[in-house]
């Protein structure tokens, strides 16, 4: 039945846009309510699911066993792949800025962290006289806690996508087609933000385009671990942990030589390389199989 996934895209589509629109009326990505509004556009898709579940009559129990609120049957397996997102995304997105800096794409300034230095002054916050120790601080903490710190918003976003979504496409359109249809839509979500240049400022409003094929491929390895699970917890995890570290290296920089952040980083087209052989291997070496789908509203 399509009734069930137009509650959905509808909910999530329509309640993202409704909650950045006073970032287009009021400053764009520079408006003192980017932040919090942002992060309140991460939780449509969970009001998309609560909307669907609300006509399912389906028990929660069920429903969460189905949108992969629970560990899976295999917790052992759901607990290592936590893990590996954990510790995995953050060696992925220093990987990418290594090979960016080895490849020439990018400069970094690991002694006088001048981007990072910069920013600080940007946005009139006090650079502290050891930088690089408050720097090195911070990356630890958003290894260690970032997962922990952005659960609550990661799995905004990851029940929708992951939890509810995914299942259906791929029930309907076969694995590797539901994967990457679910991280195009998920790319698509992001236009209230990407038509503004979010993640990519110097491409404007073709931020909304470009985003859509980091999202594609970041959505095989999301999808993944969903399916290999049949647990949403991975998932939550990995986006949380790219949250938290992707912002905190693609500061170490140099501000006389800002990185091209559509070439470099794990967002730019070498992150996209790492994440597409990483996705291929997963799929090749680990296959993974449709799981249930959610029930459908009763007619």
């Amino acid at each position: 039945m399509k009734r069930p996934l137009l509650i959905f895209i509808v909910l999530a589509f329509g309640l993202s846009w409704a909650a950045v629109l006073p970032i287009w009326f009021g400053g764009g990505l520079g408006s003192p309510l980017m932040a919090g509004l942002a992060t309140l556009m991460m939780f449509t898709p969970t009001v998309g699911v609560l909307g669907v579940w609300a006509l399912s009559r389906t028990p929660f129990k069920e429903w969460a066993r189905q949108t992969g609120l629970t560990l899976g049957e295999r917790k052992g397996r759901t607990g290592a792949l936590v893990l590996a997102a954990w510790f995995g995304v953050p060696l992925l997105v220093f990987l990418a800025m290594g090979l960016s800096a080895a490849v020439g794409l990018v400069s970094l300034d690991l002694g006088g962290l001048s981007l990072l230095r910069s920013a600080l002054e940007g946005r009139g916050a006090p650079v502290p006289p050891d930088l690089g120790s408050v720097a090195a601080i911070q990356v630890v903490l958003a290894v260690l806690a970032g997962p922990v710190l952005n659960a609550i918003p990661a799995l905004g976003e990851e029940w929708g996508w992951r939890g509810w979504l995914l299942p259906r496409l791929v029930s309907g359109n076969g694995v590797f087609a539901g994967l990457l249809l679910s991280g195009a839509i998920w790319g698509v979500w992001h236009a209230p933000l990407t038509l503004l240049g979010y993640n990519y400022p110097r491409l404007g409003s073709w931020a909304a385009l470009y985003f859509i094929g980091f999202c594609v491929l970041a959505g095989v390895v999301f999808g993944w671990l969903r399916l290999r699970t049949g647990s949403v917890w991975p998932a939550v995890v990995a986006h949380g942990s790219l949250n938290a570290v992707a912002p905190a290296a693609i500061l170490l920089g140099d501000a006389a030589a800002p990185p091209n952040e559509v070439l470099v980083g794990v967002t730019g087209l070498v992150g996209w390389v790492l994440i597409a052989v990483i996705g291929a291997a997963l799929l090749r070496f680990f296959p993974v199989r449709p799981p249930q789908p959610a029930a459908e509203p009763a007619a």
